[in-house]
C-alpha cells in the first residue's frame, strides 16, 4: 500500500511539473491595437513583452503590400534586406522563438522600414531565459479586427493551477 501511495504521489508531482512548464505563449505582432502595418508603434508594442524560448510571434498583414524579413542587427539598423536571414510572405507568418538572443525583423517593401522615421515597420525581439510571460498572449484576430481585452489569466496559469490541484487531491486521498 505504501509503494502505491509513493507511486501515485510521484506521478502527481511529475504531472504538476509538466503542466507548470508548458508555458509557451503566442504573440500577434502589433496586437491588440494593430498588426504588421505602417500604423503600429512597434517599440511601444514590444516594450511590455517578455519573450522566452518556446514562444511564438505571428505577423499578420496584407499581401503583397507587406512582408516580413528577418535580418541581422546591421540590416535592422540600416533597413536593408541584403543578406536577409529569412523572407516571409504568407500574410500570417508564425515564427518560433527557440533560443535566447536578439532577433530583428523589418518590412522589406521599399520605404516601409526607415532607419530614422519614428513610424517604421521594424521590430526587435529579445528572447530571454525563463518561463513565458502570460501578460500578453495573442488573441485570434486578423488585420483590422477588433478584439476584447486579453483575459487576466491564460491557459498557462490555468494548466499550472490544475497540476497543483491534482497534486493536492492525490495527496489528500493518500492521507485518508
Amino acid at each position: 500500500m505504501a509503494a502505491m501511495k509513493i507511486t501515485l504521489l510521484a506521478v502527481a508531482a511529475i504531472s504538476a511539473l509538466l503542466l507548470g512548464t508548458a508555458s509557451a505563449a503566442t504573440y500577434g505582432v502589433g496586437e491588440p491595437g494593430g498588426s504588421w502595418t505602417l500604423n503600429t508603434d512597434y517599440s511601444n508594442w514590444v516594450s511590455n513583452k517578455k519573450f522566452h524560448p518556446g514562444d511564438e510571434i505571428v505577423f499578420k498583414y496584407s499581401t503583397p503590400a507587406h512582408d516580413v524579413v528577418e535580418v541581422s542587427k546591421a540590416g535592422y539598423d540600416s533597413c536593408s534586406t541584403d543578406g536577409a536571414i529569412n523572407t516571409l510572405t504568407s500574410g500570417n507568418d508564425v515564427i518560433s522563438l527557440n533560443a535566447t538572443g536578439t532577433r530583428y525583423f523589418i518590412c522589406g517593401v521599399p520605404s516601409h522600414c526607415s532607419p530614422t522615421a519614428a513610424a517604421s515597420m521594424k521590430v526587435t525581439i529579445e528572447v530571454v531565459p525563463g518561463a513565458s510571460s502570460p501578460s500578453s498572449p495573442m488573441p485570434a484576430a486578423g488585420p483590422g479586427a477588433t478584439n476584447p481585452p486579453p483575459p487576466s489569466s491564460t491557459a498557462t496559469s490555468v494548466g499550472a493551477a490544475a497540476g497543483f490541484g491534482l497534486v493536492a487531491l492525490l495527496a489528500a486521498g493518500l492521507m485518508a
